[in-house]
């Protein structure tokens, strides 16, 4: 099934993946997870600075930096019928460092990313240990069905 993607671009990037890459990961990831594969669901995915990430890793987590991902799941008022899971905000500067630093192919760490993502609106989460065990070989199968390695081995 595919889901519909609504991709904000509010900074000035080079090397963007595709938006066929983008739907090719969330289409990957969301009909893994999804109890109902007839189910199409919307998202977005806006790709941004250090800035608005900073500012709003500070004004949702309390933390003071720039990260790679977040997650905001939308939650549906109750009795209504929408299919919108939520936003992903990936900071492009994070997300480029990371991969240099980890030796990682970068559009492997932006797969990695938006998959890592898209769990989290459905509810995923790597809190505690057994959770974050689960996420990761969630990931990481559904990394290996697009040909990509698992990103928690070291590089």
């Amino acid at each position: 099934m595919a889901h519909e993607i609504d991709l904000q671009i509010a900074c000035s990037p080079t090397k963007l993946p595709t938006e066929e890459q983008f739907q090719l990961w969330v289409d990957t990831a969301l009909n893994e997870v999804i109890s109902k594969p007839e189910q199409s669901f919307e998202l977005t995915i806006r790709l941004v600075n250090n800035e608005e990430s900073q500012q709003l890793n500070n004004q949702y987590r309390g933390k003071d930096k720039p990260t790679n991902v977040l997650s905001f799941p939308f939650e549906v008022p109750e009795g209504i019928e929408l299919n919108l899971l939520g936003d992903l905000i990936i900071c492009i500067d994070v997300m480029k460092a990371e991969a240099e630093e980890q030796n990682k192919a970068l559009f492997d760490h932006w797969a990695h990313l938006v998959i890592h993502g898209c769990l989290h609106l459905v509810g995923f989460d790597h809190i505690s240990d057994t959770e974050a065990l689960e996420m990761e070989s969630i990931e990481i199968s559904i990394l290996a069905k697009l040909g990509i390695e698992n990103p928690y081995l070291d590089h």
